[in-house]
């Protein structure tokens, strides 16, 4: 049974929690919140932006290789397969992890710090 359980009106019920994955930079354990930030550690990896594709993606490639990752330009579109494709093509330095997104908001902050850290 997964899920948080939430105190309201007197009443504990458990809510199931939506899970969303995250891509995460290993070398700096952060997750990746925006493209700026990812650009920036693709850059650092050898990756350039390529602009004669697909007016609707971010893409980039590599010289040394013929891969290509595209990304929507919509952040909020930005999902798994996106994740996976970025982790196969840049071994051991991100990972794709899950988020609990509902209920912890409405936990009190020692309960959500205590629950972030159960993996």
């Amino acid at each position: 049974m997964s899920g948080v359980w939430v105190f309201n009106n007197g009443v504990y019920r458990l809510e199931s929690s939506p899970k969303r994955r995250v891509l995460v930079h290993l070398p700096s354990g952060e997750a990746v919140a925006s493209y700026s930030s990812l650009e920036n550690i693709l850059r650092g990896l050898g990756w350039e932006r390529y602009y004669g594709g697909d007016p609707d993606f971010y893409q980039y490639h590599k010289h040394s290789s013929i891969d290509l990752i595209s990304l929507p330009k919509d952040f909020s579109k930005f999902g798994s397969v996106h994740m996976y494709d970025i982790v196969v093509k840049n071994p051991n330095v991100f990972h794709v992890r899950d988020m609990i997104l509902a209920g912890l908001s409405s936990l009190r902050p020692a309960i959500a710090s205590w629950y972030n850290k159960v993996d």
